[in-house]
């Protein structure tokens, strides 16, 4: 079955307990209890996503992790595309090097189309959607 990396789902589970900008800051370990994540792994991805204009980080008291966009301007593509590049594409379903359109495998088609349809997903698909997402998911948990 295809799916996003681990990388890629620990980044977005992360992101949806910060705060926006101007919000309250979080430390890396309290990011890393609330979403899950070994704190050691987390580490390691911060800078990524950093570097991508995706969170913002200060150091010392007061200091902490926030987003550096509002969650609604932050897509999943560019989550995926911060802490993995564009692995999650891979160029050939079937792992050949030789596959191109030029010397198509026999499910080349098939798995361009369908990375052009994910593309779009991700690209469409927003943090405050996963955030909203996560709230109704509490919500029907609670309600049993």
């Amino acid at each position: 079955m295809l799916c996003l990396s681990q990388t890629t789902g620990y980044a977005i589970a992360v992101l949806a307990h910060l705060h926006g900008p101007g919000g309250e800051p979080r430390q890396l370990r309290t990011l890393a209890r609330l979403a899950g994540v070994p704190y050691a792994y987390l580490a390691k991805r911060m800078p990524g996503l950093v570097a991508a204009g995706l969170v913002s980080s200060a150091r010392g008291r007061g200091g902490g992790i926030r987003l550096a966009r509002p969650p609604e301007a932050i897509t999943l593509l560019e989550i995926s595309e911060a802490v993995e590049a564009r692995q999650w594409l891979g160029r050939c379903l079937l792992g050949l090097d030789s596959c191109s359109d030029e010397r198509a495998c026999p499910a080349h088609e098939f798995w361009k189309a369908t990375r052009q349809r994910i593309e779009v997903t991700l690209r469409s698909t927003t943090l405050a959607d996963v955030i909203a997402h996560d709230r109704r998911q509490a919500r029907r948990r609670a309600a049993r």
